[in-house]
């Protein structure tokens, strides 16, 4: 039927993959707060169940069961909105994700490799990526809280900067492949060679930038808990607040897949071609990877200062961002 492979499957596609970014989020706790405790010299959460694999389980009855406060004067509806759009910014970007090369064949009906195959697809992503500011400006100023207001005006400011040469970077990884559908950017790296390779530099400015817009350390100052009083969730507590740590967390992982993606190949690899789940394989590999080298600055690395933040964006990468895009311009055009 025609209604099950252009509807059905869609949707159910959809469903697994929210449900496995949800749980994604977790488990990424989890191992977050293991990696950051063997860094350390610690053993991390080892109580909850064996080896402590249900402390995200243990962490999310927590903070269901914890009370919900809503500000007098606060904006009802903008308050409550904030935490929504967190979370639904980093998952809806998964849409244009390919996960492998080619459909699976599953009783009589294909499985596509990826959500919306459309020719934008790089301009969507760093689109609805970019909303995710929005929900940290809404939360502090519908707070109706000066401490809150001024973490969300200095998180903006910082969100807002590092966009500038994370987009210069996407410029230039456009010049190179011609084209800003993932599907074809994969493809060009598996005709030609890792973009890591042919774009060292905008592989290192767009990994440091995307660290700044997913609010991680060194630059986790939007919810710098010693200044601002914990920024721009200072009125949020219980499941509200999880929901910011929830969108920070899947931020993570759509940063570390869409990394992947466009320096790392994707899901090609030997045999990736022929055998899709072995592409999908790599992918999440490829992600893990990603991942665990966020968490390894986080605990090697310790965090800077707000005029160092806005220093380094203004004066370092971004002229290093537009000098890479005209030598790449000047490389392409000779």
């Amino acid at each position: 039927m025609d209604w099950i492979q252009s509807l059905l499957i869609p949707v159910v596609y959809s469903v697994i993959l929210v449900v496995m970014l949800l749980t994604g989020f977790a488990y990424l706790s989890l191992v977050e707060r293991k990696l950051v405790a063997r860094f350390t010299m610690r053993f991390g959460p080892n109580r909850a169940g064996p080896f402590g694999l249900l402390q995200p389980v243990a962490d999310a009855l927590k903070m269901m069961f914890k009370e919900e406060l809503l500000p007098t004067h606060a904006d009802k509806w903008v308050y409550l909105l904030a935490p929504m759009l967190a979370i639904s910014t980093a998952i809806i970007g998964w849409a244009v994700f390919p996960l492998t090369s080619h459909g699976l064949s599953l009783l009589g009906y294909t499985i596509p490799p990826i959500l919306a195959d459309v020719n934008v697809g790089l301009l969507y992503v760093a689109a609805v990526t970019s909303i995710g500011s929005y929900a940290v400006v809404l939360a502090g100023w519908a707070s109706d809280n000066k401490y809150s207001l001024l973490g969300a005006l200095r998180a903006s400011a910082q969100l807002v900067s590092y966009e500038l040469p994370m987009g210069l970077t996407l410029v230039a990884v456009i010049l190179v492949t011609g084209t800003m559908s993932m599907t074809k950017i994969i493809q060009f790296q598996v005709d030609h060679a890792w973009l890591i390779v042919l774009q060292p530099i905008a592989f290192i400015i767009f990994f440091v930038t995307g660290l700044a817009e997913s609010n991680r350390s060194p630059f986790d100052l939007p919810e710098t808990e010693n200044e601002l009083v914990s920024g721009f969730m200072t009125e949020y507590g219980g499941i509200r607040f999880a929901s910011f740590a929830m969108g920070e967390y899947i931020h993570v992982i759509t940063f570390s897949a869409l990394t992947a993606i466009l320096f790392l190949g994707g899901w090609s690899g030997p045999g990736a071609d022929s055998v899709p789940f072995l592409g999908l394989l790599y992918f999440f590999i490829k992600t893990a990877v990603m991942i665990f080298t966020v968490i390894w600055v986080r605990a090697s690395v310790p965090r800077v200062r707000y005029d160092q933040l806005m220093r380094f964006c203004w004066k370092f990468l971004m002229p290093l961002a537009l000098l890479n895009l005209v030598v790449t311009a000047i490389v392409i055009a000779l």
